[in-house]
């Protein structure tokens, strides 16, 4: 393998092609369905999907005897499928599964100025606009890696790529599409996924676990209607507070600590290893990559507590609200209901779905002064923890982050969920896996001012390129 050779290849597709590519996808507004239902109808899923396709095919005839088919099953999100078949001296029976995701993240507020979720920027190698980085690139990652490897004609065993149009709801299609094609999957030896993070961008970052994630939305009703604040406040327990006792059940409000124990596991000593190692290579930007406001803090002094808690420890976040009128209309009125929406990150190794039935018997049982308590469940995910790297993985993740990043690869947790890995643990629990991704410092997945950080796009190409070759003639 002539690594020289890799890296042109692949930082010449990134420049001349995939970054002009990923530009016209930020642009694409294809929201995932749970934040836009009407998705068919508005036909953006179906624009991203095509910008995607129409990219890969013109790739084809560099990958002979590969094939590309947009699947869509009635009623659900479509699916990117290529089947690349192995060459020069690759095996057919030992798969490779490359995956990674086209639906997007809602809008959300708060963006600099000249920069939006539609609105793609390119600054300081950095492509700023929704999707990009989560999880555009992937399509287009994976196949540069196997074209490079095509040009010097090196080994490569068979390779699928599936790219969903539902991760950010949860995957709920996927496990459709996963029993629809398993007669062509075959067996997957190895999988690789894009859609991770990294500590920073000097280095090769391996994920090693993903937490859960159960959530929905929690409503307190008190009334049937608003009533005048003075009258009632003291008569009628307000539905506010209602709700701040029932997720005081959840959560301890100083610490951030969840209290039921439903919600707890033994966190493996490797894990504790990986993250003491974690903090150590990061040091303050465990926390310090957050945009804190003047005189905040983190909820740990200790740097590899906070690594363990962002990765297996259970947290809840209310990432919406509902019954609160704008301040502007704000009256002096006893509302009628609050209706909070919860986002509890579950450990990598607890079953989501026992998890969402104790949140919501937990929730409901026993409602302060008999309100009307209702929990209405949305994600019921669980999470994942990764195989004991195999020798030849882990050599070739070693050598590659040296030969492209050049210090030595980390390990660690994230605090994110991927459904599609648990899934294939289940379904294909011989593969190994390598996953990782480019959401590092200050990418903000989700939030305001998203950017992919181009130089790693292109180092992680190089390095999946690098080990599809190793897995071809690995033992």
């Amino acid at each position: 393998m002539d690594r020289s050779q890799i890296q042109r290849c692949i930082a010449a597709l990134w420049d001349d092609e995939i970054v002009p590519q990923l530009t016209e996808y930020i642009r694409i507004p294809n929201k995932s369905p749970l934040f836009d239902p009407q998705w068919q109808e508005h036909g953006y899923m179906d624009d991203a999907v095509r910008l995607m396709e129409n990219w890969a095919r013109s790739k084809l005839d560099a990958l002979p005897g590969a094939t590309l088919e947009v699947i869509r099953l009635e009623g659900r999100t479509p699916l990117i499928f290529i089947d690349i078949p192995a060459a020069h001296g690759g095996r057919a029976d030992d798969v490779v599964i490359l995956y990674g995701h086209l639906d997007k993240q809602p809008e959300m507020s708060g963006w600099a100025d000249g920069l939006g979720p539609w609105t793609p920027v390119l600054r300081d190698e950095r492509l700023y606009g929704r999707g990009g980085a989560d999880d555009g690139y992937a399509i287009f990652g994976s196949l540069a890696a196997l074209l490079a490897l095509r040009e010097q004609k090196l080994p490569q065993s068979r390779c699928v790529v599936l790219i969903e149009a539902c991760e950010e709801s949860g995957s709920y299609d996927l496990p459709h599409y996963v029993d629809h094609l398993a007669p062509r999957l075959g067996k997957a030896a190895l999988v690789v996924c894009l859609d991770s993070g990294c500590g920073n961008y000097d280095q090769l970052w391996l994920t090693t676990s993903l937490r859960g994630l159960v959530g929905g939305n929690l409503r307190v009703d008190v009334l049937t209607e608003g009533v005048h604040s003075g009258d009632a406040s003291g008569v009628v327990p307000s539905s506010f507070r209602v709700l701040r006792q029932i997720l005081s059940r959840l959560e301890d409000e100083t610490s951030g600590e969840i209290r039921p124990r439903d919600f707890h596991v033994e966190i493996p000593p490797q894990r504790i290893e990986q993250a003491r190692a974690a903090a150590q290579a990061l040091g303050e930007e465990v926390y310090s990559k957050f945009p804190f406001v003047d005189g905040m803090r983190p909820a740990d002094d200790n740097l590899t507590e906070l690594v363990l808690n962002r990765t297996w420890r259970p947290k809840l976040a209310v990432t919406g609200v509902d019954g609160l009128p704008a301040l502007s209309s704000a009256g002096n009125v006893l509302r009628p209901f609050t209706t909070v929406k919860l986002s509890l990150r579950i450990p990598p190794t607890l079953d989501g779905r026992k998890a969402a039935e104790a949140l919501r018997r937990i929730v409901e049982a026993e409602a302060p002064y008999g309100a009307k308590v209702r929990f209405e469940g949305e994600k019921s995910g669980s999470g994942w923890n990764a195989p004991q790297l195999a020798p030849w993985l882990e050599q070739a993740v070693d050598a590659a982050s040296r030969a492209y990043f050049g210090p030595p690869p980390v390990y660690m947790g994230e605090g994110g969920t991927i459904p599609f890995m648990g899934m294939l643990g289940e379904k294909f629990p011989q593969a190994q896996f390598l996953v990782t991704g480019v959401l590092g410092p200050h990418s903000n997945a989700h939030g305001p001012n998203e950017f992919l950080h181009i130089p790693t796009g292109k180092r992680v190409s190089m390095v999946v390129a690098d080990i599809v070759a190793r897995h071809a003639v690995a033992d």
